[in-house]
């Protein structure tokens, strides 16, 4: 712990930003729908990017390079904010961002493109935690879940946006519009920011682990790589599957001991060691897992099994982002009154309850009962999502709260990695590995065991939040354990 200089500070800014927090709030939440609608608004554009620069085998980079960047940079991103300030790392992941969208605009060939979508990537790893740290300093615990609901609602709105703007765009004028609408975006976030957010001068002599921050990002990029591309680029009894991993495991390895010696780490492994921040960002893991098995498998449900259209099978999965924000929102109330952990037990039930109801789809079910069982799911995950972060970052100050909150989310996109992987391997081995798209009656039971997985990581995540400390946590305590 920094002591209570750095708690007061936090108090003093936060009485000084009261009547600046709308347009700061306002630029968080645009510079977050930079990061959600880039996630998804090019899957739709795929054939007119690939009929203007060939390269269809290329194509899935588009997406893996743009997770791998922002997940193996967003934990050094977390740390460097809580030793440079927020705003100049925001500043940053914005203008990242922006020359990446420009450049993407600009591609000439998809080797191109896929390189400037790292980029983006890279942008994106700071912008995503900062804009959560950056409400974490400036709202209180009776607030911070009513803001992460209006966050959580923008990933909402972005999942159902995205990829209807991306098909216009490509139909209607160019699919280089899709990263030339970022621009305004971003220039009137970064502006809202300069403008609104004044954050008192850090004066931290903390040396930057330069070594840490290399091995970390490179040591994550080929674990997340590894799981992207095992079982599709390549077989994961293989050579390269072997030699990625392999040398994830040899970085990650020197990682750590090279963290246990630093004087002022990248990732400090206490926040591994303490009971609340462990217990987070394993839930944070387990949701990540869940959220992209439905994300995935959903819509190929309800358009293979049941047949519907594919705006139809997307509007069930819609309805896990129409629960998510409306539970964020209320979960201070109840945390307040229940504390985190009761709110985060009660959050996980749902998704349990949600992912086994699952197990009931067949072939003859309906479209409305998928949906319903996404809304389910959704609450709960509003209910232990919002909780379990506002508890890991109100038991530190303002010194730790970069790293910690950076660490929740990098450990999300460790999540959703290994979940794609995993329910990607189940779903080629059971339905056959073949060209085209399984026909309803092969893919039903790969699908069968896909939702019994999630139930499983369900009772997983219940188990998780269930190891929560039980006492109500106060806005900067001294210690936390």
């Amino acid at each position: 712990m920094t002591g209570t200089a750095d708690s007061s500070q936090v108090s003093r800014s936060s009485i000084g930003l009261r009547s600046e927090r709308g347009p700061i709030l306002l630029s968080l939440m645009l510079s977050t729908s930079l990061v959600a609608l880039d996630s998804t608004i090019i899957a739709t554009a795929v054939p007119a990017v690939v009929g203007d620069l060939g390269g269809f085998a290329q194509f899935p980079w588009l997406f893996s390079i743009y997770v791998l960047a922002q997940a193996a940079s967003t934990p050094i991103y977390g740390r460097l904010a809580d030793i440079l300030g927020r705003k100049p790392l925001m500043m940053i992941g914005i203008a990242l961002f922006l020359l990446g969208s420009i450049l993407c605009g600009f591609a000439w060939s998809m080797p191109a493109l896929i390189v400037f979508r790292a980029i983006q990537g890279l942008g994106a790893g700071a912008i995503q935690p900062i804009s959560i740290t950056i409400a974490g300093d400036i709202y209180t615990v009776r607030e911070r879940a009513k803001v992460q609901g209006y966050l959580a609602s923008v990933w909402g709105i972005s999942s159902v946006v995205g990829p209807a703007l991306g098909g216009v765009f490509s139909d209607l004028v160019s699919w280089r519009w899709i990263f030339f609408l970022n621009i305004p975006l971003c220039l009137i976030a970064a502006a809202l920011l300069l403008r609104n957010f004044t954050e008192e001068p850090v004066r931290s002599r903390q040396k930057i682990d330069y070594l840490g921050a290399g091995l970390l990002a490179t040591g994550t990029a080929l674990l997340i790589l590894g799981l992207l591309e095992g079982g599709q680029a390549w077989s994961w009894i293989s050579a390269p599957s072997i030699a990625v991993f392999g040398a994830a495991l040899v970085l990650l390895v020197v990682f750590v001991l090279v963290e246990r010696r630093v004087e002022h780490p990248i990732l400090p492994l206490w926040v591994l060691r303490r009971r609340v921040l462990l217990a987070s960002s394993i839930a944070s893991l387990l949701a990540g897992a869940i959220v992209l098995g439905l994300s995935s498998y959903v819509p190929t449900y309800g358009q293979v099994v049941l047949g519907a259209s594919a705006i139809l099978a997307g509007f069930a999965l819609a309805a896990l982002t129409i629960g998510w924000p409306i539970a964020a929102s209320l979960a201070g109330a109840l945390y307040l009154r229940w504390g985190f952990r009761s709110t985060a037990v009660v959050g996980a039930v749902f998704v349990l309850a949600g992912t086994s109801l699952t197990l009931t789809l067949g072939r003859s079910s309906e479209l409305w009962q998928i949906a319903l069982y996404c809304v389910v799911v959704g609450l709960g995950m509003g209910w232990v999502t919002a909780p379990t972060l506002v508890a890991a970052q109100s038991s530190v100050d303002w010194s730790e709260r970069g790293v910690v909150t950076s660490t929740n989310l990098f450990a999300r996109s460790i999540g959703s990695a290994v979940g794609v992987a995993v329910f990607g391997a189940v779903v080629n081995s059971l339905s056959g590995p073949g060209e085209g798209t399984p026909s309803a009656g092969a893919l039903m039971p790969a699908l069968h065991v896909v939702f019994l997985g999630m139930a499983g990581i369900a009772a997983a995540l219940l188990v998780a939040v269930a190891f929560m400390p039980g006492h109500r946590q106060q806005e900067q305590p001294a210690e936390a354990r």
